[in-house]
């Protein structure tokens, strides 16, 4: 009587579960970790606008010996369009984030006036970082409530 050996050919149900999951657990971190690397990027982009914009600023006031003047408060920055852009820099930046639909702005505020109410000697630019770990220069109290966590002031 001869005997047939049965081979076991194939992984089994346990087997395939262990991989598939160690694929899920993989993948969850690489999405994660590209997650976080795509803020650090925007939060990089971001603060390099406002010190794009602080240089254009001070090239400014070097010409003019004060800030532009935006009324009170905190605006859009792209109110310093017809003051800075072409002469002081190419273009004002706008949030990495911002697309078609909704726009994250950018602020910026004279501060403090040299004794002729539209002459300024300070200002804070700021924006919204998405890591919430900002402050840079401005005081909190000077940042604009809606959204604003790291300014750049004068210097």
């Amino acid at each position: 009587m001869r005997h047939i050996a049965h081979t076991n050919e194939g992984f089994t149900l346990i087997e395939i579960l262990v991989a598939a999951t160690i694929i899920a657990i993989l993948s969850v971190i690489g999405v994660v970790s590209y997650t976080r690397i795509n803020m650090r990027s925007r939060d990089a982009k971001r603060i390099s606008d406002l010190e794009q914009v602080r240089s254009a600023l001070e090239m400014y006031r070097t010409d003019k010996t004060y800030y532009p003047d935006t009324g009170t408060g905190f605006n859009q920055l792209s109110v310093l369009d017809s003051e800075l852009v072409p002469t002081y820099a190419p273009s004002m930046p706008t949030d990495p984030k911002s697309t078609s639909q909704t726009l994250v702005p950018y602020y910026y505020s004279p501060l403090v006036p040299m004794g002729i109410p539209t002459r300024y000697y300070g200002y804070c630019i700021c924006a919204k970082l998405e890591n919430n770990s900002g402050s840079g220069t401005c005081t909190v109290v000077t940042l604009p409530s809606d959204g604003c966590n790291y300014g750049l002031k004068n210097p």
